[in-house]
């Protein structure tokens, strides 16, 4: 039984990337955003969401909740500081992306440690540091384990621990665009220059909703 839940968890995944796809190619002709859903593990329906009430500890040890993004557009992503595959990637083209937005205060990253075992606080902290970024701007949190990789799927994402994945950890390596409201509204492949160009598109596109 498990091995099937399994198997059709990583089916659904597999659709909603490709319903992802087709949603990403339709963007090149509007300039509004479509509201993303989060797909029913159980029967493959999509369903409309919000991202769910959550409280995580910053980098400074300050709290990071919804509250925290009011009036704000925000960039999401799940990683771990010693992840030896794509998360350096991931982290390069997020810095990209922040480096960019350096004089907009309407939009913010938030990046979630799954490993919240070895990624303390101070952890955290230093990575930040070495990205040579403020913490007002991008927030590293981590939080009870369970809480964390459970709210990866209102991102449309995945987390989970995994001791046959590099490092022991299976996550995406998407970028997920959140709106004022709580609503996903874009992804890009983190791993790829050109679809964080392209998320930066987006970032435009939804601010310009709120003009």
């Amino acid at each position: 039984m498990k091995s099937l839940k399994i198997n059709l968890y990583f089916i659904i995944f597999a659709v909603l990337t490709l319903f992802i796809g087709c949603i990403n190619s339709s963007q090149e002709s509007t300039d509004v955003l479509p509201i993303i859903p989060k797909l029913n593990k159980e029967t493959g329906e999509p369903i409309q969401h919000t991202i769910r009430p959550f409280s995580f500890i910053n980098q400074d040890s300050q709290i990071v909740n919804n509250a925290t993004f009011k009036d704000k557009i925000y960039v999401s992503d799940f990683f771990f500081i010693h992840c030896p595959t794509i998360c350096p990637k991931v982290k390069a083209n997020m810095k990209y992306m922040y480096d960019e937005l350096k004089d907009n205060d309407d939009v913010v990253l938030l990046s979630h440690s799954i490993d919240t075992k070895y990624d303390t606080i101070p952890a955290l902290k230093e990575y930040a540091r070495k990205l040579q970024v403020d913490s007002k701007r991008w927030h590293f949190v981590t939080g009870d384990r369970k809480e964390i990789h459970g709210i990866a799927e209102d991102y449309v994402s995945s987390a989970k621990e995994d001791a046959s994945a590099p490092g022991g950890f299976d996550h995406s390596g998407y970028l997920v665009l959140v709106d004022k409201k709580g609503h996903v509204r874009s992804f890009a492949r983190g791993t790829e220059r050109e679809e964080t160009e392209r998320m930066l598109e987006d970032i435009n596109k939804l601010l310009a909703e709120y003009k």
